[in-house]
């Protein structure tokens, strides 16, 4: 189900709702397309993160930004393995999800191309202490140093 930009298909709604209820539109990797959009949106992210992501969203995602399972798996609080045996993803793997999909969407912005960003995220950084940025990913205090690095880029004001 997808909705029209200028409606909110729940509104007014009050009741739990769920899942499978969710337009495409909220997924996160429409986030990764869209994250300019996806602020105006947060209430529903909120409530995308709260409920779960659907494995397939996840699946989505990951075939989006061009990584493996394996790759991603130190960023989550999740073990692949329990990912698997799940339909939908618990609030904090959730919402570290969604984390990734913004991330990218900033970084893809950006950068020239997907290829350019994914090789800065792993090449040891200056910034970071001769770390690589992908290896912050995996707390949340992490991910705001490199979204805060991605600005700097963005508007020419390196560290």
């Amino acid at each position: 189900m997808d909705v029209d930009a200028s409606k909110n298909p729940f509104k007014g709604k009050t009741e739990k709702r769920r899942v499978s209820e969710y337009p495409v539109r909220f997924s996160p990797a429409w986030v990764v397309g869209n994250h300019k959009e996806a602020p105006g949106y947060n209430m529903e992210l909120i409530d995308r993160i709260r409920l779960g992501v659907k494995k397939s969203d996840w699946k989505e995602l990951i075939q989006r930004i061009g990584h493996t399972e394996k790759e991603l798996e130190g960023l989550l609080p999740a073990s692949i393995s329990s990912m698997q045996k799940k339909k939908v993803y618990g609030k904090e793997t959730s919402e570290r999800i969604y984390e990734l999909a913004k991330l990218y969407g900033l970084g893809y912005e950006v950068f020239d191309t997907k290829e350019d960003f994914k090789g800065w995220l792993m090449s040891p950084s200056k910034a970071f202490g001769g770390k690589c940025p992908f290896d912050l990913l995996d707390s949340s205090f992490g991910f705001e140093l490199v979204e805060q690095e991605i600005i700097r880029i963005q508007y020419n004001v390196y560290s």
